[in-house]
């Protein structure tokens, strides 16, 4: 593989004439603050452990400033946009600037969430600067629908990180911690400053580590039913689990019968209980009380979840 020389990567002059080319405005409304920074992108590149034989995924690559320096190394990039704009200029930017390169990388024009099928081999990674608004909800999406991406490294809003890897017992472990911890591993990777972006965001940045499960966690038990279990739990994450969970089981004896068979306290709170003891509780669900679950409260199967943040701000590479 040939190596593409520095200069194939984007900086602040060049991203604003870009942008002036296109006439694009960044706007909150898509996300759209661009990173302005090479050493920023590399630094992305190398803490993904980003190898020559990854085919890595991107969402929302913006103008191409981390798809260039993903191209760098990996063997094929394949990068998700839903801005009409910005996916008919992104083919030509990587032509331009990273020639050797160019059959490398292929364009999927449309809307992450509707994702289900990639062009090329399966990919092996996913790194992206992921819009703050939809990140836990795409980083679920992909995780869920592509089970052949081994290794994730996501730039989110830093109150979105921290609740992404928050171990049980912290003040911020939530939906999205025991969702992400459902396909993988997930650990803090670093901050990202405000200045690398243009325009500068009004928020701090943090990058997200995920390693998928070796093996897939065993229950007899649906993902959906685990996560409708989680979903019930941190709606009312104030009360006691018996009593949170009475609308999902059916009643508060019938969650108790549920919690105690899966050998957690009814006292508990949900942000005490990892993953596992999730899993447990909703192989349970109405087998203490015969299989009746009749007066149930029906929760949605959404990777959606809980976002991690009320008004977000977002930022796009």
């Amino acid at each position: 593989m040939t190596s593409p020389t520095s200069d194939a990567l984007l900086g602040p002059a060049e991203i604003r004439e870009l942008a002036a080319a296109l006439g694009v405005r960044p706007t909150k409304q898509r996300g759209q603050n661009f990173v302005i920074d090479a050493n920023t992108v590399r630094r992305i590149v190398r803490t993904a452990a980003v190898r020559p034989d990854d085919v890595v995924v991107e969402v929302g690559p913006g103008l191409g400033s981390l798809t260039l320096g993903l191209l760098e190394t990996a063997d094929r990039v394949v990068a998700v946009e839903i801005d009409d704009v910005l996916a008919s200029a992104l083919p030509a930017t990587i032509a331009a600037r990273m020639p050797k390169r160019a059959d490398r990388f292929a364009l999927v024009h449309s809307d992450a969430m509707q994702v289900r099928e990639l062009p090329g081999p399966p990919p092996t990674a996913l790194v992206a600067n992921l819009p703050y608004n939809v990140a836990v909800p795409v980083l679920l999406h992909m995780l869920d629908t592509f089970p052949t991406i081994e290794r994730t490294l996501v730039m989110v809003q830093a109150e979105v990180a921290d609740r992404l890897a928050a171990p049980p017992g912290s003040k911020v472990y939530g939906v999205p911690s025991v969702k992400a911890n459902w396909y993988a591993d997930v650990k803090r990777a670093g901050s990202i400053g405000r200045n690398v972006f243009w325009p500068a965001p009004n928020v701090d940045s943090g990058l997200v580590a995920l390693t998928r499960r070796t093996e897939p966690i065993r229950t007899t038990a649906t993902k959906s039913e685990v996560f409708a279990a989680v979903d019930a739990a941190f709606a009312q994450r104030r009360k006691t689990l018996r009593a949170a969970l009475a609308g999902w089981a059916g009643s508060a004896p019938a969650a108790e019968a549920a919690l105690v068979a899966a050998g957690v306290s009814p006292q508990a709170r949900g942000e005490s209980l990892t993953v596992e003891e999730f899993v447990r509780i909703a192989e349970n669900r109405g087998r203490a009380t015969g299989g009746d679950t009749k007066g149930a409260r029906q929760y949605p199967d959404a990777n959606a979840g809980d976002n991690g943040a009320e008004n977000e701000e977002s930022t796009q590479p």
